[in-house]
């Protein structure tokens, strides 16, 4: 069994941390003022420094509108929020989803798996595609969660890579956060082989330049995921 270094959250974290979870719970609702930061510091027994910069990371991700000179509010944040948000969201009450949130993720995954896939059939070489051989590899000797999700989007971005389009790498990468979380809790609940064996399935698509059964591969398992014989988290 691996084990990995314990390191203690900030009180910067702390502070980030117990705001989003009192957004995401609904103890505080959207377009609600917080209150002043030298209250907030007062109340959480922190210096005005960690709340400053606490609410600043919280309006980066969405959570917070600032509005100079009138105060702090919660944001509409699934309305103006990124990927840190999604992030976030996927983190809160031991990283529970909803099916209407994994449903999102992986409808995402749909779309760009599918362009990857036909515009790396029409543009990769031969030699590109079977390049690809040594994510399976590694997929086949570890059996580690984490290691294997980490691979598997490997092998997804390096395809993307061979597709030709400029914004399909920029893309998975914004989404890897989510999509490591998801897989990871996919290897922990079904096995690392099984995504090995997903992996093989649509690699062996792509040798065979057989774009339309990859796409119809990678649209059964992902959906398996959410409503299928795999799901990944329950309402």
């Amino acid at each position: 069994m691996e084990f990995v270094k314990i390191s203690a959250p900030s009180l910067k974290e702390l502070f980030v941390r117990q705001l989003e979870n009192t957004i995401l719970s609904g103890k505080m609702q959207i377009g609600e003022q917080l209150p002043s930061e030298r209250d907030l510091a007062e109340r959480m027994e922190v210096s005005r420094t960690v709340v400053n910069a606490g609410i600043c990371e919280l309006a980066r991700k969405g959570f917070l509108e600032i509005r100079p000179r009138i105060g702090t509010f919660v944001a509409d944040y699934r309305r103006y929020g990124s990927i840190d948000t999604l992030v976030s969201i996927m983190n809160y009450n031991g990283g529970m989803l909803c099916k209407t949130e994994i449903r999102s993720i992986i409808e995402m995954r749909m779309v760009l798996d599918r362009l990857t896939i036909i515009r790396s059939v029409e543009t990769a070489s031969d030699s590109e595609i079977v390049s690809l051989n040594v994510f399976i590899e590694k997929l086949c000797q570890s059996g580690n969660p984490a290691t294997n999700a980490e691979i598997a989007f490997e092998f997804h971005h390096e395809l993307s890579m061979m597709s030709g389009n400029s914004l399909l790498p920029l893309l998975y990468t914004s989404f890897k956060l989510p999509i490591l979380s998801l897989w990871e809790r996919y290897c922990r609940l079904y096995g690392t082989e099984m995504l090995y064996q997903n992996t093989l399935k649509l690699y062996t698509f792509l040798k065979a330049r057989d774009a339309a059964n990859g796409i119809a591969w990678i649209e059964e398992y992902l959906s398996d995921t959410i409503n299928g014989k795999t799901q990944i988290y329950n309402d």
